[in-house]
Formats: C-alpha cells, sequence, structure tokens
C-alpha cells in the first residue's frame, strides 16, 4: 500500500479489520468455505489485503522449518505469554 493511498476499509460484505482477524484461519484451510469466498472476494478489490495476506504467507514460509525444541524455553514461554495476554484483550 502507498503511503499515500487513502485506507480502505470496506468491500462488498468484509471489511478489512475482518481480514486481518480471519487470516490465519484462511491460510491455514481452517476457515468455513462461505467465509472465504467473502475473503477471496474482497482480495479480487482490495490491493491492501492481497499485499497484506501475501505478506503472512511469506512469514509462515520462512517459519515452517523452526521446531518447538529450535526455539530456547525461556523466549518460547514470554511468546505464549504474549499472545494469551494479547488474545485475552
Amino acid at each position: 500500500m502507498i503511503a499515500d493511498e487513502p485506507i480502505h476499509t470496506d468491500y462488498g460484505d468484509m471489511a478489512c479489520t475482518e481480514v486481518v482477524e480471519i487470516a490465519t484461519d484462511y491460510l491455514e484451510g481452517a476457515l468455513p468455505a462461505g467465509d472465504v469466498r467473502r475473503l477471496e472476494r474482497h482480495l479480487e478489490t482490495c490491493e491492501g489485503c492481497s499485499e497484506y495476506l501475501a505478506q503472512m504467507r511469506a512469514i509462515a514460509g520462512s517459519l515452517g522449518g523452526l521446531s518447538e525444541d529450535s526455539i530456547p524455553a525461556e523466549m518460547r514461554d514470554g511468546l505464549v505469554a504474549a499472545f494469551r495476554a494479547f488474545r485475552q484483550g
């Protein structure tokens, strides 16, 4: 997305914020078929969300070789705690 480009928030029946919320499920193939169709329709018209998902795919691909044992226990515990705190809001 270009810095001066307006941020689009709603394309059809899915807002960009919803794309962010369901992106992981989509990439993992865990999203219900109806939501997949809605998301893909959104992506057809929203360059920003398309770029976001491309970045998410790249990150997931680069982290695919990590195993639980490759992360020091203290770091893993800190990350888990941070994610849990974030989800609890």
